[in-house]
């Protein structure tokens, strides 16, 4: 039987990290090679030490762990990209810590998950690249809900699988997508979704990402798109996030 690695070299992007002890801090990394993973850096609250600004929440990082007897301990860290740009705007800072939030609450110690490493990080990045957000956001939305077996169906009713027609219809989380008028009228937790937020959502999820910047909908079908998608993903994580919040309060 082969021996567990007892160190590893891995690119990773910081989740989230908190105090622990004196001068410690206790770290959640999604890395490209292991997905999730908890590593200890000590002493990276000291003033001196050389790994405290490698390792800031949604940060990109190269790092050296190695095997302690109850999580990876961090021996080396060198930033890959610090997205700069993101903490200097305060609703693009908002929107990374959503990104990062979702990917956290939708992932487990569960092994490698490179796609989903680097739908992240190519997210973090359109967030910089590209002038509307919109499409950037929901498209990650929707490609992490498809990586974690949590795709809506959106083109037949999720009740009676009779295909959609061009009409409003209806949604329901409970059932994982949309729902006929006459499925939708008897569902209790059913919601309201026009023809328009739905045609946006089959367009943010059989799409590429260059065909899904063709996306421009009017603000009111965005905030009903926003909307969906945060019922939706609330009664996944069976709570809110967060960051949603935050963003609410700069918008």
């Amino acid at each position: 039987m082969a021996r567990p690695e007892r160190t590893l070299r891995v690119e990773a992007i910081i989740l989230q990290h908190s105090d622990w002890g004196e001068a410690d801090r206790i770290l959640r990394l999604f890395t490209r090679e292991q997905g999730k993973l908890r590593a200890i850096a000590k002493g990276a609250r000291k003033m001196k030490s050389r790994k405290a600004g490698h390792l800031e929440p949604f940060m990109r990082s190269k790092l050296m762990l190695a095997k302690g007897r109850d999580m990876w301990i961090v021996t080396q860290a060198e930033v890959i990209d610090p997205y700069t740009s993101l903490r200097e705007n305060l609703e693009l800072t908002a929107r990374a810590a959503y990104v990062i939030e979702l990917l956290d609450r939708l992932t487990y110690e569960e092994g490698q998950n490179w796609q989903l490493y680097d739908l992240t990080v190519k997210t973090l990045a359109r967030l910089v690249e590209e002038k509307d957000p919109f499409v950037s956001t929901h498209y990650f939305e929707m490609r992490i809900l498809d990586n974690t077996g949590y795709r809506p169906l959106l083109f037949e009713c999720a009740s009676c699988k009779k295909e959609i027609k061009a009409e409003d219809q209806f949604f329901s989380a409970g059932q994982g997508g949309v729902l006929c008028p006459n499925c939708g009228a008897r569902t209790a937790d059913s919601r309201m979704i026009s023809m328009d937020a739905l045609r946006y959502l089959r367009h943010f999820q059989r799409s590429s990402f260059n065909e899904a910047l063709r996306a421009d909908p009017g603000s009111k079908t965005r905030q009903e798109v926003d909307t969906i998608l945060n019922y939706y993903l609330t009664y996944i994580l069976e709570r809110s996030l967060n960051s949603t919040e935050f963003l609410k309060q700069i918008q």
